[in-house]
């Protein structure tokens, strides 16, 4: 599939993308709640790593302490070696759960949303996403409402969207979550291709180890609450993977029975 992406990278290349780490890193709640305890992770420049762990083990914590939205109680975040929140928060780019696109906007102007919001006019975010719509299997759809999406053309605008910024790092929470099992497939080997084309450093949270392993270079385990890491697997697969006969082969069988099992201890 040629995705033909093509959105800047703010000057780096491929050698170029930053990595990230979180050492030593613990995070509270009110109440006394500890969400992560003493995490050590780290993704390499341009590497793709996925994070699976029970529901409420702290991923989508981490995902905010990466991204500059929060800030651990104890222990260290960065990103390209820089840890104020500030300087993270210019480097990554956060595609939420859901995919938040507001109903009154058309797709276009919903794709150009992350670009208005760090001070660019409409008519230039529209000039920019426009001529990506094509490429993103979307032509056509520019002035269609939400509404009018099917969700995994949603999914491909919010996508858009978080590209658009042309931060080199994206941390993706969940992104397929809410799709029915034939989409969440087409979707899963879309964004393969997509960041084959134009890398980035990729933090990928989701429940589906299926899914980290068919899209990431390697995948971190959590515990339950308080989230700590339990497991790191690398995953020595050639790409591309499709689904259909990746999930079959033996290795992929034999990584998947290795996340199953850390994740059940």
């Amino acid at each position: 599939m040629n995705t033909g992406l093509e959105v800047p990278v703010e000057g780096t290349t491929r050698q170029g993308l930053p990595g990230l780490a979180a050492e030593n890193v613990t995070r509270r709640f009110s109440g006394g709640v500890v969400a992560l305890d003493h995490l050590d992770l780290r993704a390499a420049p341009g590497e793709v790593l996925a994070v699976v762990g029970p529901s409420g083990c702290g991923k989508s914590t981490l995902l905010s302490l990466l991204a500059g939205l929060a800030e651990p109680h104890s222990g260290l975040v960065s990103v390209g070696g820089l840890t104020p929140a500030t300087e993270r928060l210019d480097r990554c780019a956060l595609m939420p759960q859901r995919d938040l696109l507001l109903p009154w906007r058309s797709a276009l102007d919903n794709a150009g949303l992350a670009l208005e919001s760090v001070g660019v006019s409409r008519p230039e975010a529209r000039r920019r996403a426009r001529p990506l719509f094509e490429r993103f299997g979307l032509a056509a759809f520019e002035r269609a409402r939400p509404s009018e999406l099917s969700g995994g053309m949603r999914q491909r605008v919010a996508f858009l969207r978080t590209l658009l910024v042309g931060r080199p790092v994206l941390l993706l929470d969940e992104p397929f979550g809410a799709l029915d099992t034939i989409t969440r497939g087409e979707m899963q080997e879309w964004l393969a291709d997509a960041l084959a084309e134009e890398p980035r450093t990729v933090v990928l949270v989701t429940h589906d180890v299926e899914e980290a392993l068919l899209l990431a270079d390697r995948v971190a385990v959590l515990s339950s609450r308080p989230g700590r890491v339990v497991a790191e697997i690398a995953v020595n697969l050639e790409r591309p993977r499709p689904r259909r006969t990746t999930v079959t082969d033996d290795a992929f069988i034999d990584l998947r029975a290795r996340a199953l099992g850390a994740l059940e201890r």
